[in-house]
């Protein structure tokens, strides 16, 4: 389809701008690459509306049992998206993507001052677009029961407000008591270490080693810093992945470059031939998630993995570990410590950020809260129901992350992807002896049993099929929560 090529080089083009605008783009040049990220995704986006092209995938669709099954999938998402997009005009969609970007650029301003009512006009108007968008939609199927459904279907289809109040109720319920347990009665574990300061110059040496230790393929990829660290898909040879640097907090950047590295060999080590029919970025936000964090807290935080690199973190950070053991480091990484910033939260209590914000925004995507002055209220709220903090400010609390800038919906695949890959990690330790092959830094292995078994089948399968095609069960947070519980009762000795 010489439409989908040229509609798929905007989104190239469209994925270097925005790269740009999270990374070097000046404060004050944001607005004007804005504008332009939007005209390019918006060109793309006229492409899929052109006759032809839609004419072309709707006979395909009635086709699609006798397609390679590769090309089925791309049909199955190319019509899917084309049912909920064929009554939004290119001239409202451009519209949208203005709202977007102006979101983004007011919330790094609203977040450099920490006043969200610099923001609050922006995030009301995200949600209006988001609204309007879903009351111009059709749908393949069955319509999703809530509106908040139908957002949340875009980043995990077939996942619904009913499946995630049952895995978030579950965790509340079993992590909320243990929590009170663990701040009450829990082992005093040393941290004190963790707030030395360190220079940029070793926190990039460090992020190299992790890169490199992982299997971070350097010739079909890059990185560099940000404010708040992402990864980018460019292309199939051009996966970029960010960190940031806090000279007081160097375990930030160790592991949101452990995160993000994840992210990345999900897409440096899916199949090629997904590229070559266009299904390369199919996966949904929800098994990326369970990729990055299976690297960065299942591997990253292990104990086999302390073990591993405690030798180069006392040789690239001498002034952090000078009289820090290794049994000090491994429970440093892993301390249960209520937090008011998501992306700083120990492995424990992250979830919780999830129900929060997932908690406010399915209200107010639902018509039954409104975006004023009295979120950021709300929000500290919940934050005192849930961790017993309040944040200070907004920066530190409602503004803490960019992601409603953009839209509603996403935020609880961070969670779902915990649970996936605790699913996973299990079916794995009965192929491997993970523990001993982190301990040897073979990393080779474990990459490759993720090509085969969670990789492969990612881009052609919806979640609830690909979880049981990887683990052969239904998608349950009964793993996850089992392994929590396992690991810090014996860490708090509780």
């Amino acid at each position: 389809m010489t439409t989908l090529a040229a509609s798929r080089q905007f989104d190239h083009a469209a994925k270097i701008v925005n790269f740009d605008q999270e990374t070097i783009c000046p404060p004050k040049g944001m607005a004007d690459q804005g504008e332009v990220l939007a005209m390019l995704e918006n060109q793309s986006f006229r492409l899929t509306k052109e006759p032809q092209f839609t004419a072309a995938v709707e006979a395909l669709y009635q086709e699609k049992e006798d397609l390679d099954p590769l090309d089925r999938a791309l049909i199955k998402h190319l019509h899917r998206d084309y049912s909920k997009s064929k009554n939004i005009t290119p001239d409202k969609n451009l519209e949208f993507q203005k709202i977007y970007n102006q979101g983004f650029v007011d919330w790094i301003n609203a977040k450099k001052h920490a006043d969200f009512s610099l923001f609050e006009k922006s995030l009301a108007k995200v949600r209006d677009a988001n609204l309007e968008d879903l009351s111009l939609r059709e749908y393949d199927g069955e319509k999703p029961k809530t509106k908040y459904d139908a957002l949340f279907d875009d980043y995990e289809e077939g996942m619904t407000e009913q499946d995630l109040d049952a895995a978030f109720g579950a965790f509340a319920e079993r992590m909320t008591p243990m929590l009170r347990e663990i701040k009450t009665h829990g082992k005093k574990i040393r941290t004190d270490f963790l707030t030395r300061e360190v220079t940029d110059v070793q926190q990039q040496e460090m992020a190299d080693y992790l890169l490199h230790l992982l299997k971070f393929d350097f010739e079909r990829g890059a990185w560099t810093t940000t404010e708040h660290p992402f990864t980018d898909n460019i292309g199939k040879d051009d996966a970029r992945v960010t960190t940031h640097y806090y000279p007081t907090n160097f375990l930030s950047s160790m592991f949101s470059i452990i995160h993000e590295c994840g992210h990345a060999l999900f897409m440096q080590l899916q199949p090629a031939e997904d590229y070559d029919h266009d299904i390369n970025d199919l996966q949904t936000m929800g098994m990326h998630e369970s990729v990055s964090r299976f690297y960065e807290n299942r591997i990253g935080r292990s104990r086999a993995f302390i073990s591993l690199i405690y030798p180069k973190c006392c040789e690239i950070f001498p002034q952090v570990f000078t009289d820090v053991s290794e049994e000090e480091f491994y429970e440093a990484v892993n301390v249960v410590e209520p937090s008011l910033v998501r992306t700083e939260a120990d492995e424990f209590t992250y979830t919780f950020h999830i129900i929060i914000r997932y908690e406010l925004e399915k209200r107010i995507v639902n018509g039954e809260l409104e975006v004023d002055s009295e979120l950021p209220d709300k929000w500290n709220t919940l934050y005192e129901k849930y961790l017993g903090v309040t944040p200070a400010n907004d920066r530190e609390g409602i503004l803490q992350d960019v992601h409603w800038a953009s839209g509603f919906g996403y935020f609880p695949t961070y969670a779902i992807g915990n649970m996936y890959n605790a699913m996973y990690y299990n079916r794995m330790a009965q192929d491997l002896n993970i523990e001993e092959t982190i301990r040897a830094g073979r990393f080779d292995i474990i990459n490759s049993w993720m090509a085969e078994h969670v990789f492969k089948e990612a881009n052609r399968l919806a979640p609830k099929d690909w979880i049981r095609q990887v683990t052969g069960r239904d998608f349950t947070p009964e793993d996850f929560l089992a392994y929590l519980e396992k690991k810090y009762s014996a860490l708090y000795e509780i």
